[in-house]
């Protein structure tokens, strides 16, 4: 039976509950909903990249490309991208963040992704973004 292994990546902060940031076992990952959190920075509280939704977004995906790389999986690896916005009025924005950025990325093939209109996050926070990778 292989085993599981937590991810947390050096840029994140420690979970505030028991949970991890991502999830390898065997050839599977699956990366925790991930926001726009800067980089962590010891002794200080997380802090958002800034109050815009494009700034957010570019750092919510780069949190999640962290957990893939600590993980040994790239975007090319996600099977699954799930996208939690807290505003409907967010939606197009979102869309043209999003391809932007993969193109930018160069994904051979895009990912099966959903997105759904969540207003649980944290005051201030407008996007979470959680993925599911299978290596080779």
């Amino acid at each position: 039976m292989t085993e599981k292994t937590a991810l947390t990546p050096a840029t994140h902060t420690t979970p505030p509950a028991k949970f991890s940031h991502g999830v390898k076992k065997g050839n599977i990952l699956q990366v925790a909903g991930q926001v726009g959190f800067l980089p962590a920075v010891a002794g200080q509280a997380p802090t958002p990249a800034g109050p815009t939704l494009r700034e957010q977004t570019l750092q919510t995906l780069a949190n999640v490309q962290a957990v893939l790389e600590e993980g040994g999986a790239s975007w090319d690896d996600a099977m699954m991208i799930r996208v939690y916005l807290t505003d409907v009025d967010h939606f197009a924005e979102m869309n043209e963040i999003y391809n932007a950025y993969f193109e930018e990325q160069g994904l051979k093939e895009a990912p099966a992704a959903r997105t759904t209109i969540y207003v649980g996050l944290p005051k201030g926070l407008l996007i979470e973004i959680d993925a599911l990778a299978v290596l080779s």
